[in-house]
């Protein structure tokens, strides 16, 4: 199959490693130079469990426009950075081209074939001039739910803190041969994954983690294991996913798993930076809306109160605007 990964990332360089190494056509678009650089000169290092791979089968290039028409086209930036793609990211789509989705929060396309009285919106906060819905055909669109947590520790170099699961599913719940053979692909490439009837509950799952313990660590600088610790914090994220279980019950979707259960799965992971303090760390914009604003949104949407959501939207806000303002060092 022949794959492009838009981001070599934590997870698009997992993905694009592992693929490439199970026999699979990969080529990165990756625009930062260095990274790109050591990828192209002595392959992705892969670091995962005390071993190590190293996947040189791999091309790299920083024109989206280069590779051409994909099987499979995997956006693996941050939802924030999607409207930068295009229009440019049309030029890898053929007539049959999927596109896989691996951005954490609320998607563009939540309620594309999702039924209901929202059925076909868009989510504003994420796409609010609908410039996505209108670059990337809804048909194409292949959701995923990805549990690993990682980081790219060097140029050329991603270090898996744990996990391997990436869940995927059509927007309308089929079990569609194209997306049965993605999840076949995916478990050849050593991963976990299985094709999901409701993405969306899939969706909220991880979400309920992202949209508190992410602010909470750029707000606070704490790991996963010390928001959950402190008692504080821990009942602040208890609060934000009492909320968002709310809004999602709502919209229809059923929870598998307590909320005592998520925050302990969270703490088991141990000293983790979330993306979002590590993006606080390196300098980068945050993923705000798609974890935290979108969820004030359909709050909203469903008239269901959203107090503690709200407010550490607000103080994440508040941050980023202030980060904007100092000064870039000498």
């Amino acid at each position: 199959m022949r794959i492009c990964i838009i981001g070599a990332g934590a997870i698009g360089g997992m993905l694009g490693a592992r693929l490439a190494l199970a026999g699979e056509s990969v080529t990165f678009v990756e625009k930062n130079a260095e990274h790109a650089h050591a990828i192209r000169t002595h392959g992705l290092r892969l670091e995962a469990d005390g071993d190590a791979v190293v996947a040189t089968n791999i091309d790299v290039t920083d024109d989206l426009g280069a590779p051409g028409p994909q099987d499979l086209v995997i956006i693996a930036v941050k939802a924030h950075q999607i409207p930068l793609l295009l229009p440019d990211i049309r030029k890898l789509f053929g007539p049959q081209t999927m596109v896989m989705t691996v951005q954490n929060g609320v998607p563009w396309w939540y309620f594309y074939k999702q039924g209901g009285p929202f059925d076909g919106r868009r989510i504003e906060a994420v796409d609010p001039n609908g410039v996505i819905d209108a670059a990337i055909e809804h048909e194409r669109i292949i959701g995923c739910v990805v549990y690993p947590a990682g980081e790219v520790t060097a140029p050329g170099v991603i270090h898996v803190v744990e996990g391997n699961r990436f869940s995927v599913g059509e927007l309308d719940g089929a079990h569609s041969e194209r997306v049965e053979a993605l999840a076949a692909m995916l478990v050849r490439a050593g991963f976990k994954s299985f094709v999901l009837d409701d993405i969306r509950s899939e969706i909220w799952l991880k979400l309920w983690g992202n949209l508190s313990f992410n602010p909470i660590s750029a707000l606070t600088r704490a790991t996963l294991a010390a928001i959950c610790r402190d008692p504080g914090t821990r009942a602040l994220a208890a609060d934000m996913m009492r909320e968002a279980q709310q809004i999602a019950e709502k919209l229809g979707i059923t929870f598998r798993h307590t909320i005592e259960k998520r925050i302990a799965g969270a703490e088991a992971v141990g000293e983790h930076k979330t993306s979002m303090l590590q993006d606080v760390e390196a300098g980068r914009t945050l993923e705000i809306e798609a974890l935290v604003g979108a969820v004030v949104e359909l709050g909203r949407l469903t008239e269901t109160p959203t107090p503690h959501i709200e407010s550490v939207y607000a103080c994440v806000k508040a941050l980023e605007v202030s980060r904007s303002r100092r000064p870039v060092p000498a």
